[in-house]
């Protein structure tokens, strides 16, 4: 059996640039996968996807032109059934052996083997492995079939009768086993050696593939394409540094545009244009998000990470004179800009606090009614945060009051992504506080840092009122996530509160200010800003243990699945759960640390099981055994000291506290029998384990961490 390697490509109309990355590597891990289902390739074949604007390619090493016979075993039935009482086929045996392609002859060669509690009759044969074109076919067929296409589009063939479904029309198909055609047929076309280079740049028209093994090397020489995605994304972002780097300057960075414009040239150039000064007067965000979504441009920043009036065009064409490309692109660039600039002077020139009435007309959700709706809720919501959390109640519900505002601009009608971002812009000009601009521009804000510092509590505190009012609502009206659909952000939303407790937990501890924002309350409160009837279902809790597996989920990759089920056992507040978590972490280093989390696991178990209610404190007057005496001692002198150290947030210290128990507790297991004859030694022992229990899960539940 013949091996070589193996070379598909299908020759298309242009495929949609933003899923054309999805494609390619769909396309060839799964025609890859179907070849090695079949015995045609090596499961540790190396597979080379291709992925152009007007293509999609695999190469696979090592395919055999027919893949390995195999052996082939079939039951039949029990061989009372197939067998009559001389040993004969019965006609029930004959009928199943001629759908096989077998007839009586082979009787005599059937093997007998047990099959549960009776004797069965198996049929053995050597399958002929498939042909590379019988499988290659299939393969193809299977890949095609799973592709991950957001629109499907039917379309005739060239007979004028016939259609099919793809996701863009196919002319042409190649498929390649090292040097030989491999003879299959594709939505109505039929395999060759030719396909197309770049549309005005190839030097060659067709492009005649010799082996599966030129084809990418022919393709860009004779055809000017790099079909490698990722050889042709690596060109566009050396590029785009090197046009950048004369002028001191840096491309924007955005790994989506990256990917979309990869998907739109075959062979990328990358010039630099420029626009008028005067359009930097607009909001930076406004003009990059302008040239990014409409033009495909990469715009240019200053070290300071400042628009600068130049952009870098990436295109599919590399004339020797530039300059009629580069004007073209600065021609279509500017009326957008202008556009942009445009919409910023219309905004300015009503107040965000004119525009508040207007968002009672505009609908949040038929089931929770209008966004001025909406903005009353999350503005009694912030009132109160504020009010716990020592921000100006005022001024955070004139952030929540305009927070929504700019939902009827003329620039966020356009982009929607500008969102908020805009609404801190025209609060400047209108003269609001800083603090409720900066509110308003921070409110979508997802990703935060750990170390970030809460220079504005009002930001947070419409952050916590706006995500609070979001998981409350659409919780209450039973619209929660299922699977992987979150159609409302809702797991987004919980993550956003939990960092926002983080933060204004680190902000306490760091101005020694306690912090009095208590989820349960948090929660119970906004529920309250909901007209009487409009939610149902049990959502405080349902809604709390949310928002806690969702930082568990968050938290477990860092710290362990044992140290966050000790932890999350308790609940605790949610800006002490890290620091819990590393004290846990501490705590577990310690050599005392799993005799002290199996004899807590056994404690645990000792008093679930036992009867009536358990002693709150043991009398020292009723103990016999020299080592509950012991234990009892060891317990007074520490437990003070581990709950001081709890008490001032020290939850490290409070558990290393714990080690010095470790040889009084296992003393005590040893010698003393818990569940004493005696009713009151017995009860007095209890209430002993009790207190231990109570003093070493005070932090978390150590019994999570025993083996």
């Amino acid at each position: 059996m013949t091996a070589a390697n193996l070379l598909i490509e299908l020759f298309v109309e242009e495929l949609p640039p933003k899923a054309l990355k999805k494609l390619g590597e769909a396309f060839a891990a799964a025609l890859a996968e179907s070849l090695v289902a079949q015995g045609l390739a090596d499961s540790n074949a190396t597979v080379t996807g291709f992925a152009s604007p007007r293509r999609l390619g695999v190469h696979v090493q090592s395919v055999l032109a027919r893949a390995a016979d195999k052996p082939v075993s079939t039951k039949l039935m029990p061989v009372a059934v197939g067998l009559d009482a001389d040993g004969k086929a019965t006609p029930a045996l004959l009928k199943r052996l001629a759908a096989l392609g077998a007839d009586a002859s082979v009787v005599g060669q059937l093997r007998r083997a047990a099959d549960g509690k009776n004797e069965a009759l198996f049929h053995d044969s050597i399958a002929p492995g498939t042909t590379l074109a019988d499988g290659l076919q299939h393969a193809l067929e299977t890949a095609m079939a799973k592709l991950p296409i957001p629109k499907v589009m039917q379309y005739q063939l060239a007979d004028g009768w016939s259609s099919v479904n793809f996701v863009r029309p196919v002319h042409g198909v190649v498929a390649l086993h090292g040097a030989d055609i491999v003879p299959v047929s594709v939505l109505g076309l039929q395999a060759g050696r030719d396909t197309q280079g770049h549309r005005f740049e190839a030097r060659v028209s067709p492009v005649v593939i010799q082996s599966a093994d030129s084809y990418a090397a022919q393709l860009k020489d004779e055809g000017a394409v790099t079909a490698s995605f990722a050889e042709r994304r690596a060109e566009i972002v050396r590029q785009l540094q090197a046009a950048a780097a004369p002028s001191g300057l840096k491309p924007i960075e955005d790994d989506a545009l990256l990917d979309e414009v990869t998907a739109l040239v075959e062979r990328p150039n990358v010039l630099v244009g420029q626009f008028e000064q005067a359009f930097l007067e607009v909001p930076q965000e406004c003009l990059i998000l302008t040239m990014k979504a409409n033009q495909k441009y990469f715009p240019l920043l200053d070290a300071a990470g400042k628009l600068t009036n130049r952009f870098l065009i990436v295109s599919n064409i590399s004339p020797a004179d530039a300059s009629a490309v580069i004007g073209g692109n600065e021609r279509v660039v500017r009326p957008r800009l202008a556009d942009a600039k445009f919409f910023f002077d219309q905004d300015r020139k009503k107040t965000l606090g004119s525009r508040v009435p207007g968002l009672s007309k505009v609908v949040y959700h038929n089931k929770l009614g209008s966004q001025g709706d909406r903005v009353e809720r999350v503005r009694a919501i912030a009132r109160w945060v504020a009010e716990k959390v020592g921000a100006g109640v005022g001024l955070a519900d004139r952030a929540a009051e305009l927070a929504k505002a700019d939902l009827l601009t003329d620039m966020v009608g356009e982009f929607p992504e500008l969102q908020g971002i805009m609404g801190g812009y025209y609060a400047r000009h209108n003269g609001e506080d800083e603090q409720v601009a900066q509110a308003i521009a921070d409110q979508y804000l997802v990703r935060r840092e750990e170390t970030e510092d809460v220079s504005n509590l009002i930001s947070e505190v419409l952050q916590i009122a706006d995500r609070m009012e979001t998981l409350v609502g659409i919780w209450g009206i039973g619209l929660r996530p299922t699977g992987d659909k979150d159609p409302f952000a809702l797991r987004r939303h919980a993550l956003s509160v939990i960092k926002s407790f983080q933060l204004l937990g680190l902000k306490s501890a760091l101005d020694e200010a306690a912090l009095r924002l208590d989820l349960d309350d948090l929660i119970a409160f906004s529920l309250s800003v909901f007209p009487a009837g409009m939610l149902g279902g049990n959502v405080a809790e349902e809604l709390k243990l949310f928002i806690y597996e969702r930082n568990a989920n968050q938290l477990t990759p860092v710290f362990g699945a044992e140290a966050v089920a000790a932890v999350f056992s308790n609940l605790p507040p949610l800006h002490d759960v890290a620091k819990r978590l590393r004290a846990v972490q501490e705590f577990a280093s310690l050599p005392e640390s799993p005799s002290l989390a199996a004899a807590n696991k056994r404690v645990g178990n000792i008093l679930k099981k036992a009867e009536g209610e358990v002693g709150g404190a043991a009398d020292p007057a009723r103990f016999v055994e020299v080592e509950e005496k012991a234990l009892f001692a060891a317990l007074s002198g520490i437990a003070p000291r581990a709950d001081a150290a709890f008490a001032a947030g020290d939850y490290t210290a409070s558990l290393q506290a714990l080690a010095a128990l470790k040889a009084p507790v296992d003393a005590f297991f040893d010698q003393v029998m818990v569940n004493a004859d005696d009713p009151a030694l017995k009860a007095n022992r209890l209430a002993l384990l009790n207190q231990l229990h109570q003093t070493m899960n005070r932090v978390a539940d150590l019994s999570r961490l025993a083996a």
